[in-house]
């Protein structure tokens, strides 16, 4: 009983999204798929469940677009992110997950907002993504505190380091003019496993026999974490690196090849002239 009332919430979240993710599926394998427009999706998860995603999400937009800020919507999701780091630093790992995947939910939400209402501003851009990053600082702060007295604590450290030179990688080629969108661990990526992982440690920890399982579990998630979130940030590396290097090379100027010189004239030749001459010349005759 203590397991189901820990975990209510998270349960009753993933009955929420897998009713109407079964309600889709009949829908696309009947032929009547949704028409859905602007779904962007990353390598892992794939076109099909962006385009539920924005499909379940749609009742929503709707009732938000134009009445709700896009920027408050970044600014509760930024609070939920604080809110799941303070609940898995007191080891309440159920909360932290729901708590989380509505956080990542939010983050969806607020840019599609910001297009319906065309709102798409430089500023808002700029919020969206610090509020991002502070937002997986709080995460992970909130995890490590949770290891602090285990070994597990490095591989936090290092999910949340590889977390963030995974966006700061794509954040700096794309001010040098390379789009970089790919990776197996972006940050809906990370969601998933954290919450997923952290599913099943609080499963583990609502038992006395079981709960020693809680923080090796939690670690081998963020080690995992840490593990692909360096792959992905060192694969854009790679590849910005590779683009812009060929970019140097056809922006270089090339050589530009000295002008021919012209051949020397040759200097005119006069016979010698004879001594008679040149006497004759001489005395004037």
């Amino acid at each position: 009983m203590d397991r189901i009332t820990l975990l209510a919430p998270a349960f009753l979240l993933f009955v929420a999204m897998a009713i109407p993710f079964a309600v889709y599926c009949w829908r696309c394998a009947a032929g009547r798929a949704p028409a859905i427009h602007g779904a962007k999706h990353n390598q892992l998860f794939g076109p099909f469940l962006a385009r539920y995603l924005v499909w379940v999400l749609g009742p929503i937009e709707r009732l938000l677009v134009g009445r709700v800020s896009p920027n408050l919507v970044t600014a509760v999701s930024l609070a939920m992110c604080a809110a799941t780091g303070v609940a898995a630093g007191v080891g309440n790992l159920g909360a932290a997950v729901w708590l989380y995947v509505v956080a990542g939910i939010l983050d969806v939400l607020d840019g599609r907002l910001a297009r319906l209402a065309n709102r798409q501003t430089r500023a808002g851009a700029l919020f969206d993504s610090v509020s991002d990053r502070w937002g997986e600082l709080f995460v992970f702060s909130g995890y490590a505190w949770f290891l602090r007295e285990t070994p597990w604590l490095l591989a936090v450290l290092g999910a949340a380091g590889s977390s963030l030179m995974v966006s700061y990688t794509r954040a700096r080629a794309e001010s040098l003019g390379i789009e970089l969108s790919g990776g197996l661990m972006q940050r809906a990526e990370r969601i998933m496993l954290v919450a997923v992982g952290s599913v099943l440690a609080a499963w583990c920890a609502a038992d006395a026999g079981s709960a020693w399982l809680a923080a090796p579990i939690v670690g081998w998630t963020m080690l995992l974490c840490a593990v692909a979130s360096t792959a992905t940030a060192v694969n854009r590396w790679i590849v910005a690196y590779r683009e812009l290097a060929r970019r140097d090379a056809a922006d270089e100027p090339k050589p530009v090849p000295a002008p021919a010189q012209a051949p020397a004239q040759a200097q005119p030749h006069y016979a010698p002239i004879p001594a008679k001459l040149r006497e004759s010349a001489e005395l004037g005759l």
